[in-house]
């Protein structure tokens, strides 16, 4: 394999700064092929999860392909996420890879949470269709993002307000406690399953829908009611997001997985921990990237605009992604040239222990054509 080297890439993007203690906006990782130029690259951003080391980055500059591993202002900063400065920082690192790496070819990855995020980059590039987050305004800066060449989705969710729905609890009866039980839509009760029927699951996400948007409407309620006593916006926690059906039964959107376990352990004892996703919002941040009726996180309303070749690739013993996921996704792309693979291996392809090689390969393979 080739000899790689890794280069650290810090900058401003054009609606964030150089903080004062002395970082830039956006940090991130090049791994490209030692003493090469690469004319393809990849760039990997997530909402919240540090990319800059990501697992494909090295393999990618083994194979004679540049990775930048990138992060947004929002890296570990999810409370306070804004869509537009997402993209925009995103926007930061490809025009880096084009007027500064030398890459003439830039494939955006989308893994894991990441997908609607980087369909959401190429959707805005070609022409901003979003709405601004409440009581802000669209940056100029949105309408000038340099479009990427190719997409790859990789163990990807369909977007931000549809994974944290389809995992949440709607047993909650209050919001305020999270041991409030609303005992005929609790799914860890055995009266429920599993199995479950297909009644209870008709329920069951009929109600995970409701929670959502009691969140969103109280949100424009309390954004109202702050407003009168002059404060901008305030901070909430969200409890109990570890109650997808399919973690329990493995006749619902079935695969090669293992039921009964999630991405923190075990689902009832992670639901009942302050551990999940969307743990603290402001109420801005909720409408930007949780909410079903507001949110722009949605992969559905960029996938579609997406005409540039796209491979989808799920791997089949995902606890999180499901099979159903990885054909929305493939359906849902506007593109012509596109294709969906599924492979071995968990969420992150740790396993089988040549997960990553094959998938690496399979990437690159598909690229050749196409670069």
């Amino acid at each position: 394999m080739t000899s790689i080297e890794r280069e650290f890439v810090s900058l401003v993007s054009a609606t964030g700064q150089r903080n004062g203690a002395g970082f830039n906006t956006c940090q991130g990782l090049y791994h490209k092929p030692k003493g090469q130029t690469p004319k393809v690259a990849f760039i990997a951003t997530h909402y919240n999860v540090d990319f800059s080391e990501h697992y494909l980055g090295d393999l990618m500059a083994a194979r004679g392909v540049g990775f930048l591993g990138w992060n947004t202002r929002f890296r570990g900063n999810e409370p306070f996420f804004l869509l537009e400065h997402a993209l925009i920082d995103i926007g930061a690192g490809v025009q880096w890879l084009k007027s500064e790496a030398g890459v003439e070819v830039v494939v955006l990855l989308g893994n894991s949470g990441g997908g609607s995020l980087m369909a959401a980059y190429q959707s805005q590039s070609a022409g901003v269709t979003m709405q601004p987050t409440p009581g802000m305004k669209i940056p100029q800066a949105l309408h000038q993002l340099p479009s990427a060449d190719i997409y790859v989705s990789l163990c990807a969710h369909g977007g931000r307000p549809e994974v944290l729905t389809a995992w949440f609890d709607p047993s909650v009866a209050d919001e305020n406690d999270p041991s409030s039980v609303v005992a005929e839509l609790n799914m860890y009760d055995p009266i429920h399953g599993p199995p479950y029927s297909a009644d209870f699951v008709a329920r069951y996400r009929l109600a995970q829908e409701q929670r959502n948007h009691r969140i969103t409407r109280w949100c424009h309620d309390e954004l109202a009611r702050i407003r009168r006593h002059g404060m901008f916006d305030r901070a909430f926690n969200l409890y109990r997001t570890w109650a997808d059906l399919r973690l329990m039964d493995g006749n619902l959107d079935p695969s090669n997985r293992q039921v009964g376990v999630c991405y923190a352990g075990d689902p009832k004892t992670a639901n009942y921990s302050p551990r999940g996703i969307g743990l603290t919002n402001t109420l801005r941040t909720w409408l930007s990237m949780w909410s079903l009726t507001d949110s722009h996180c949605s992969g559905e309303e960029h996938l579609a605009r997406i005409r540039v070749p796209s491979l989808v690739i799920q791997s089949d013993a995902d606890t999180g992604v499901f099979p159903s996921d990885a054909r929305a996704i493939y359906e849902g792309l506007g593109a012509q040239d596109k294709r969906l693979e599924m492979v071995a291996g968990d969420h992150y392809l740790q396993q089988p222990g040549n997960a990553r090689e094959e998938v690496a390969d399979l990437v690159v393979a598909w690229l050749a054509s196409r670069t």
